[in-house]
């Protein structure tokens, strides 16, 4: 026992946990300081550094095309014994979209639209509802996937052919840093790197549970959505905890299951809804309306506080999950080159991204444009999303199959991330630990459960959308730099292996 919590770094877990429930406290004890606190900082970071972000979103992009198509995208990330990737292409990509869409993707495209279409920036424009859409595919498309696909590349090759003796997020870091990464510089990096993905849990749970809870309320006639809420987390906690334990066998089947889901609720949406054409021409237009308009919307600092309200928020939202699941692509991308990494993702995560914002987005828009649902209307008069996104399915014939494919794909989504994020979160808390050795189950089961504790607090306190961004986004500032970081220490280091 003394040799198995010696290999623990204790800093990286206690100083966490101390953080996680002073924040809990906090938002449940004092809601209204909590609020003006997190406002201020939010408000100080979007008027003065709203353009860190945006180059940081640049670079990343510019980065992995770079590497993709230039000499690195050559380089093997190690060897297999049958000298093929360790998993197929298709089970990989299953698992790329799986592990790294968390439920919020779902309660986005149902939603979203109604968000844009309330923006007088948005509304400045000729057709609403067509912006609408375009933003979102511009929210959640190549910018935000370039960080994962970076960070990927820059974690696979570490892991496979630097082969560093750790696997931790400030190992990443190494060949920028040098020794430095064995002393305070490296302590400081990877607790950024817990903070942030604390932060990412609660962003995503806090975000997306109430329509979970809605749907499968509806469904067993249950009116008391928190109390709903607490036990879906519960059980979702349940499932990726058992999974987790298991390991990556568990995580690879459940991904396909998922998936399963999801692409059942797509073609229930698109076949079934009578909206089918509208939503493919619709699906159309966005598309090209964003290649279009792409390098203006990516470059804009200044336009009435909507890239500071949206923008800037959906570019932290991912950074804040940078710290674990481009980690998790990376370990599993064995045997693949680097180019057919970045590839690859981007074809499976923007392929599995757009789907659910086409289909599900132009379904709510056409039953607003064809007055079946005034969602913009009832948003703006303060009924909740979750009420208007089930006002929208029960348009749907025998809307209750849609409602269980929803509730099955969330609940699938959010068990998923959280199995490849406990893993990697709990790899981060060792000294170190070999390649082949998993953290153990214990350690895997720990973060399961504190990662819910933060959410928690924030349903639990009826904390506003602004309030879960604003925590994403002050977690985002110092991560973005240590991010920008590990793709520099990339660089370095395959030119030194490149000579």
């Amino acid at each position: 026992m003394k040799k198995r919590l010696s290999k623990i770094d204790w800093p990286l877990i206690v100083i966490p946990i101390a953080a996680v429930f002073g924040l809990s406290y906090l938002f449940t004890r004092f809601p209204q300081s909590s609020h003006r606190s997190l406002t201020l900082i939010r408000a100080f970071l979007n008027v003065h550094f709203s353009f860190f972000y945006v180059l940081v979103a640049l670079f990343f992009l510019a980065s992995s095309l770079y590497v993709a198509f230039s000499r690195y995208g050559k380089v093997q990330l190690g060897q297999t014994a049958s000298g093929k990737p360790e998993y197929s292409n298709l089970r990989w990509g299953v698992m790329i979209f799986t592990s790294t869409m968390s439920a919020d993707i779902i309660f986005y495209s149902l939603c979203e639209w109604i968000m844009y279409a309330q923006e007088p920036f948005v509304r400045q424009h000729d057709n609403v509802m067509e912006w609408s859409l375009t933003y979102s595919l511009f929210h959640w498309g190549p910018i935000v996937w370039s960080f994962y696909i970076m960070l990927a590349v820059a974690f696979g090759y570490m892991l496979f052919v630097s082969k560093n003796g750790r696997q931790k997020f400030s190992e990443a870091c190494r060949p920028l840093l040098g020794k430095y990464v064995d002393g305070i510089a490296g302590k400081v990096i990877d607790l950024i790197a817990i903070f942030a993905l604390i932060a990412a849990t609660a962003t995503t749970f806090s975000m997306s549970m109430p329509l979970l809870a809605t749907a499968v309320g509806n469904l067993i006639n249950v009116t008391n959505i928190k109390l709903l809420s607490v036990i879906l987390i519960t059980i979702v906690v349940c499932i990726y905890l058992v999974a987790s334990v298991i390991g990556m066998k568990a995580i690879s089947r459940l991904s396909v299951i998922c998936y399963t889901f999801f692409i059942g609720l797509m073609l229930y949406v698109l076949l079934f809804s009578g909206a089918g054409s509208f939503i493919i021409d619709s699906g159309i237009q966005g598309t090209g309306n964003l290649l279009q308009n792409f390098i203006g919307m990516s470059t804009t600092l200044r336009s009435h506080g909507f890239t500071q309200r949206w923008t800037i928020y959906y570019w932290s939202y991912w950074m804040v999950w940078c710290v674990a699941t481009p980690f998790f692509i990376g370990s599993i991308s064995k045997g693949r080159k680097i180019k057919d990494i970045v590839l690859r993702g981007y074809a499976w995560g923007l392929g599995g991204t757009y789907l659910s914002f086409i289909i599900l987005s132009n379904f709510g828009i056409s039953r607003q444009i064809h007055h079946l649902v005034d969602a913009v209307q009832l948003v703006s008069k303060g009924t909740s999303y979750p009420q208007v996104i089930l006002l929208l399915m029960k348009t749907l014939p025998e809307y209750k199959i849609a409602l269980v494919l929803l509730a099955l794909a969330m609940i699938g989504l959010y068990s998923t991330v959280f199995d490849s994020i406990t893993m990697v979160i709990s790899k981060y808390s060792y000294r170190s630990l070999a390649l082949e050795d998993d953290p153990s189950k214990l350690m895997r089961g720990f973060w399961a459960i504190i990662f819910v504790i933060l959410p928690l607090s924030l349903l639990l306190s009826n904390s506003s959308m602004a309030n879960i961004q604003s925590v994403a986004i002050i977690a985002a500032f110092p991560t973005a730099i240590v991010m920008v970081l590990i793709v520099i220490s990339f660089y370095r280091e395959v030119r030194k292996q490149d000579r």
